[in-house]
């Protein structure tokens, strides 16, 4: 087990340690109390070495894009925090109204916040609760900005590199973001980006040809 912990990353030992922050809230005095709740720790600990636990910021970003239904995605943060700015299509629920949510069990929820330990406590209490579709955004908002809002591609960047820039480039403007110029590009160096204006992005218009569903009553 020693040896299993020393090979974690730092931020997986940091998750590690929101875990056993997560048992103690599940097992000592807490709005959970007298609910049932119980986790396999061992296979909780396999998923955040695999990082089977997370889902990634660009993942995240392209399942939004193409419309999906099937997940929900929920931000811890305060309230305050929230209303500043927060990932489009996100739920603000803090930890200590989980309990208390309409999240489902059988559905697929991402949670996020600004540092991982709260939001791997928050994934350890679901879980505990019998939440098994319950996943944490890899790098949370941080990375979210840094990948999805203001995308930088590489000095010299590879054919593969500038692809994968042109891709998120059409991503970061779908979501209101500003695509960055790469380091010590002095001839298209971008303004610092200021967040977006909260706005869900413009869903795609209906197939030209299709017909229109009538009212009821004529």
């Amino acid at each position: 087990m020693v040896d299993f912990i020393r090979n974690l990353s730092p931020n997986r030992r940091l998750a590690l340690v929101a875990v056993v922050l997560g048992l103690l809230a599940v097992v000592g005095p807490n709005p959970y109390r007298g609910a049932a709740a119980s986790v396999n720790t061992k296979e909780a600990a396999i998923q955040m070495a695999r990082g089977t636990d997370q889902v990634g910021v660009t993942e995240l970003a392209d399942w939004i894009v193409q419309g999906r239904a099937d997940f929900r995605v929920v931000d811890l943060r305060p309230a305050t925090a929230y209303a500043e700015y927060h990932i489009p299509p996100a739920e603000n629920i803090p930890v200590a109204g989980l309990a208390e949510s309409s999240l489902s069990r059988n559905e697929k929820v991402v949670l996020y916040a600004e540092d991982g330990a709260r939001a791997a406590q928050a994934w350890m209490l679901l879980k505990a609760r019998g939440y098994r579709g319950v996943y944490i955004l890899r790098g949370g908002l941080e990375a979210w900005k840094d990948s999805v809002l203001f995308p930088r591609i590489p000095e010299n960047a590879t054919p593969a590199q500038t692809v994968e820039f042109a891709k998120m480039r059409e991503v970061s403007r779908y979501f209101g973001g500003t695509p960055q110029a790469a380091p010590g590009d002095s001839a298209a160096a971008v303004p610092v980006a200021a967040l977006p204006k909260l706005s869900m992005p413009v869903a795609k218009a209906a197939p030209a040809g299709a017909k229109k569903k009538k009212k009821e009553g004529c």
